[in-house]
């Protein structure tokens, strides 16, 4: 009978998991939730099942976190400080287990130490973090189609559809227009079919000619490349220069000749002379009409000479 408890409580705890034979480790581990965590979940390594979950519970103070116990049966597997204690889901039914990433550091953790906790998304969040997107967009599709459905409704109004109409209307006469055009174009076209052969043969003549004279085009074209390099070799700057000096010049002197300096200024600017020179030819005038009405004041014809020559000479009068 002993022995038959014996066997049952062995197969009992290895059922579950235990190895009463065993030399287990505990560790301790504490969530905001576990998502469904429950004891007898494995405890895997990179996959590999080193240990089970052995209790969960809620930590004391109605802090409503939950400490989570779980035993390591791999005797050889050391455990670093810095390692975490993540819960993620064995396959799409849910299934749950505690998977150790193992850290880096050289210190290990003792038996009984409190390691750090993390907890992998659940399908439903990673599902919602990928819908989310969708979501919004076609929440955007949707307001896109509202409006535009308000676009065409108001389009699609009375006086839009009479708008459209007219311009259907319109759109068919301008089409039966440019097709009477046509029409005409091709009559033209027949018409004059041949002044445009002969316009295409002269083009032709035109083409060859050039291409017979394509030497003498290329000498023209040298030589009056040379005409050009040669002007621009020449010294047109300092010509221009001299240009501009004489410009200069001339306007200087205009300048002087305006303000009444040298000959030329004081001849233009002053009238003094022009007076000295109206009032001689006056003179001048009244010289002449007085020799022409009075000649013998002047001019003495004597065929036998003259007796007193102090005689007849009087004096011009001042007129």
């Amino acid at each position: 009978m002993l022995l038959a408890i014996s066997l049952l409580f062995w197969g009992a705890n290895f059922l579950k998991g235990h190895n009463i034979f065993s030399q287990d480790r505990s560790y301790y581990a504490v969530y905001d939730h576990v998502d469904r965590l429950a004891p007898s979940n494995p405890v895997t390594v990179n996959g590999f099942k080193v240990g089970q979950v052995e209790s969960v519970s809620f930590l004391p103070g109605q802090t409503g976190m939950l400490l989570v116990k779980f035993s390591i049966t791999e005797e050889e597997l050391q455990i670093p400080e810095d390692s975490r204690a993540k819960i993620v889901s064995l396959d799409i039914l849910g299934s749950k287990a505690i998977d150790l990433k193992l850290g880096k550091a050289s210190v290990y953790s003792p038996n009984g130490d409190t390691l750090r906790s993390e907890v992998e998304a659940t399908l439903t969040e990673v599902v919602n973090q990928e819908i989310a997107p969708l979501k919004k967009k076609a929440e955007d599709l949707l307001n896109t189609v509202d409006s535009a459905i308000i676009i065409v409704s108001s389009i699609f109004n009375e006086e839009a559809r009479e708008d459209l109409d007219s311009s259907f209307s319109s759109i068919r006469h301008s089409l039966k227009i440019f097709n009477r055009t046509m029409g005409r174009i091709d009559g033209v076209v027949e018409e004059e079919q041949e002044n445009l052969k002969n316009i295409i043969y002269n083009v032709q003549q035109i083409t060859r000619n050039l291409a017979r004279n394509n030497e003498t085009l290329n000498n023209t074209l040298e030589n009056v490349e040379a005409i050009t390099d040669s002007l621009a070799g020449a010294n047109l700057k300092e010509t221009v220069e001299n240009a501009a000096l004489a410009m200069r010049q001339l306007a200087e002197i205009t300048t002087k000749v305006n303000q009444g300096e040298g000959s030329m200024g004081m001849l233009l600017n002053n009238d003094t002379l022009y007076r000295n020179l109206e009032a001689s030819a006056e003179d001048l005038d009244k010289l002449l009409l007085d020799m022409r009405l009075n000649p013998e004041r002047y001019v003495h014809f004597s065929i036998f000479g003259r007796k007193d020559k102090q005689k007849d000479v009087v004096q011009p009068q001042d007129q």
